[in-house]
C-alpha cells in the first residue's frame, strides 16, 4: 500500500472488505493470496497483478511478465526457497534424503527439484510454521527465507537453494495485448520502480562558483551526470543530482569544503530512469 501511494496510486481499502479503490477510475483492485494470483491472471478474471516468481512457476500457468520488483519484507533483495534440515541431522544433500519426507507448501517446484536430481522423496503439503516440522513431522523442508534467521531460531541448517524469488508484475495474456489495458499497466509498472528507485535517495541541489565546479563534481557521485545550470549571476552555477541517502552526511561536509554554497537536501518520492 505504501509503495502505490509513493508510486502516486493510493489504494483505499476496508477492513472487511477484499475490494478496494485507487486514485485512478480506471483502476480497481482486489486483494488476493499471492498464491491465487497467477491463475486469476491467467484465466482474465484480473488483467494484472503482483505476486511472486515462486508462486507463477509454482501454478504452472502461462502469464506475461511485466516487471520484476526487487523487494523484500526486510531488504531490497530477493528471497530464497532453500532445502533445510535439522542442524544436527547426518543429511549433508539432496540426494541422501532419497525416501524422506519433505514438507513444503511449494509443492509442485519442490517435486521437480529432486526429480531433477533422480532422488525420490515424499513431498507433502505444509500448510504453514513449516520451520517446526523437522525432525517428528518431516525430514527435511523446502521454505522460503530471506536473511535465514528464522531457519537458524528453528535450529535447522541449509542445503542447498532451491529457486529464487522476487516480486512480479504479471498481465493476462488478453489484456496485454488491448493497446490501453497494456499502456495502463506498463504505467503501473513504471511508476512502481520509479517509487522503489526513490528509497534511500536523495535529492542535492548547491551553487558553486565556476571555478570551483570541478573540485565540487570530484565529490559527487549521480546516477549518471549532475544537471548543472547558469545562474542569473554569470560567475555561478547550480548543481542538482542524485545520491544515496547513507552518503549524504559524508558528502555535504565535503561539498562544503570545495566552496558549495546553499547546499539542499530533499526527499523523492520517485526516481524514473
Amino acid at each position: 500500500m505504501d509503495l502505490f501511494a509513493r508510486a502516486g496510486l493510493p489504494v483505499y481499502t476496508s477492513a472487511r472488505s477484499y475490494f478496494a479503490t485507487t486514485g485512478d477510475p480506471d483502476v480497481e483492485c482486489m486483494l488476493i493470496r499471492a498464491q491465487e494470483m497467477a491463475r486469476y491472471v491467467e484465466h482474465g478474471v484480473l488483467d494484472a497483478g503482483l505476486t511472486g516468481l515462486d508462486w507463477v512457476v509454482e501454478s504452472g500457468l502461462e502469464v506475461v511478465t511485466v516487471s520484476d520488483l526487487i523487494y523484500a519484507k526486510q531488504s531490497r533483495g530477493k528471497v530464497f526457497w532453500v532445502l533445510a534440515v535439522p542442524e544436527d541431522s547426518p543429511y549433508r544433500r539432496a540426494e541422501d534424503l532419497s525416501d524422506c519426507i519433505v514438507a513444503t507448501e511449494l509443492v509442485q517446484v519442490t517435486r521437480k527439484y529432486f526429480e531433477s536430481k533422480n532422488v525420490n522423496v515424499r513431498v507433502e503439503f505444509s500448510w504453514g510454521a513449516t520451520e517446526v516440522k523437522p525432525p517428528m513431522l518431516a525430514d527435511a523442508i523446502v521454505e522460503v527465507t530471506e536473511t535465514g534467521s528464522s531457519l537458524k531460531a528453528n535450529r535447522l541448517r541449509i542445503i542447498e537453494s532451491v529457486l529464487e524469488s522476487n516480486t512480479q508484475i504479471v498481465a493476462n495474456k488478453t489484456a496485454w495485448r488491448q493497446a490501453d489495458k497494456r499502456r495502463k499497466i506498463e504505467n503501473l509498472a513504471l511508476m512502481l520502480r520509479g517509487a522503489m528507485d526513490a528509497q534511500d535517495r536523495v535529492g542535492l541541489m548547491l551553487n558553486v562558483r565556476k571555478k570551483d565546479l570541478a573540485a565540487v563534481l570530484a565529490v559527487l557521485p549521480a546516477l549518471k551526470k549532475p544537471t548543472i545550470s547558469t545562474l542569473s549571476d554569470e560567475d555561478w552555477l547550480a548543481v542538482n543530482t542524485v545520491i544515496e541517502e547513507s552518503l549524504a552526511w559524508q558528502i555535504i561536509p565535503r561539498l562544503k569544503e570545495a566552496n558549495g554554497q546553499g547546499i539542499v537536501e530533499y526527499p523523492l518520492n520517485k526516481v524514473v530512469i
